[in-house]
């Protein structure tokens, strides 16, 4: 007898097989059901095919994309931009801040060199030129204009108003200056000689009163000066107060107009009595107290 013919094998595909699940203990038949290859392999593949797609929804539409390395989130990049701008400036603040104080200390130290904070940019540009490279040339336009102004003043005993200075102008717009201590005047204000204030001889423990109100802005003790105390005003005044035996307000207190800070004193290397040293300064500048105080 001849053999049947082999069946090819994609017929092979199609036949069928019967899966029985028995009861080990009964032999009772629980469920069966009929398999082909061609039926197996139409399911693994549905189920890769599934599987796939909801991987790729998962990761593509929840937050498990960020991550992929190399994913470029848009709100993280955004979030990126303004912490950096955020940076930028308080980078800015804090340099102004800076040189704010450190303008401070020298008033304290009684030194004239001072850091100008209008050169200050943030511009990244301007942090790539070197500091050697700057060259600052007077011209005689501008000699002559501050010649002009300095002068304006010197022989009128009528102060125009033309021809009073802008900073002038807003200096005098300040009232209600309040004498810090009645006393004898032994020092007069001298720029030339670096003294920048006033010496005033008063009783010994008398109170030391804010001419201005403002905020304290330095209260410290130093080796030349003593106890010193500082206080920032309206319209860019600042006053100082040196040689104290003690101090009344520390740094960061609102003060009113003739409330008092301190106890007037001569502590300090500096000291040659119990006195009191008072300056006053309007934008950065030494500024002689008896043109705006009668004391």
């Amino acid at each position: 007898m001849a053999n049947a013919p082999e069946k090819k094998w994609h017929h092979k595909l199609r036949l069928k097989y019967r899966l029985v699940i028995f009861d080990d203990d009964t032999y009772e038949e629980k469920f069966s059901f009929k398999l082909s290859a061609y039926n197996v392999f139409v399911f693994l593949v549905s189920l890769s095919i599934f599987l796939i797609f909801i991987t790729t929804y998962i990761i593509a539409f929840t937050s498990l994309r960020e991550y992929i390395p190399g994913y470029s989130n848009v709100g993280l990049s955004k979030r990126v931009y303004k912490m950096e701008r955020t940076a930028d400036s308080l980078e800015n603040v804090l340099r102004q801040n800076e040189v704010y104080f450190n303008n401070l200390k020298r008033i304290v130290d009684g030194s004239d060199n001072f850091t100008e904070d209008s050169e200050l940019q943030s511009d990244k540009n301007m942090k790539s030129l070197s500091s050697d490279t700057i060259r600052i040339r007077k011209s005689v336009e501008d000699s002559l204009l501050r010649l002009e102004f300095e002068s304006a003043e010197r022989y009128n005993l009528q102060i125009e108003s033309n021809l009073t200075p802008e900073s002038r102008k807003k200096a005098m717009a300040v009232t209600g200056f309040f004498v810090p201590v009645k006393g004898l005047i032994t020092n007069e204000f001298d720029s030339k000689n670096r003294h920048y204030g006033i010496d005033i001889v008063a009783k010994t423990n008398e109170a030391i009163k804010a001419t201005l109100a403002g905020t304290v802005v330095y209260a410290d003790w130093t080796l030349e000066k003593g106890y010193v105390i500082g206080i920032q005003h309206a319209g860019n005044f600042f006053s100082l107060y040196k040689h104290n035996s003690a101090l009344l307000k520390k740094e960061g207190d609102l003060v009113k107009a003739g409330e008092p800070i301190a106890i007037i004193g001569q502590s300090g290397e500096l000291s040659t009595g119990p006195h009191l040293h008072f300056e006053l300064w309007f934008n950065g500048t030494p500024i002689n107290p008896k043109d705006y105080i009668s004391f």
